[in-house]
């Protein structure tokens, strides 16, 4: 697949995103699956100030019994879901996403590096290798994105 010839500047990426797919790649098998279903639910948005937002979460996540979810309840709804906001810059073939609020308290105040890939409205964001934080196998995530048209 050729990559984009889009400008190093911001403004290519500037806009929302809805989540098409949310993939884990264990390596070195190359094995896909797919971590938040065959229907995942997102969004992302890239702001002109430089601001940034994702959410990515199952569709099909559990209802729980009453407003006010169990302690059980909870915890299976925050395993099916990522949320984080802050700034963003772009370097290269790279979006780096400079956190300051997350669901996961861990993130706050780290960079994370995504490897970008632009074709037509189909933004690819990939992780670099690590261990998978639920299972503890190599491998790295995969977002696909496509870009909401403006009405």
């Amino acid at each position: 697949m050729k990559r984009s010839t889009a400008p190093l500047s911001d403004a290519w990426l500037v806009g929302t995103w809805k989540l098409n797919a949310f993939l884990h790649e264990a390596l070195p098998s190359g094995e896909r699956t797919d971590e938040f279903g065959d229907n995942p639910a997102g969004y992302l948005t890239y702001t002109t100030d430089g601001r940034m937002h994702a959410i990515l979460m199952r569709k099909d996540r559990p209802n729980p019994q009453a407003l006010i979810p169990t302690k059980g309840e909870l915890a299976k709804l925050h395993a099916t879901m990522v949320a984080y906001a802050g700034t963003f810059t772009v370097e290269k073939d790279e979006v780096v996403h400079h956190i300051d609020v997350s669901w996961n308290q861990a993130w706050n105040g780290t960079d994370q590096r995504r490897f970008w890939k632009l074709e037509g409205d189909v933004l690819t964001l990939t992780t670099a290798t690590g261990r998978d934080p639920i299972d503890g196998k190599e491998g790295r995530f995969i977002a696909i994105w496509k870009r909401l048209m403006k009405a």
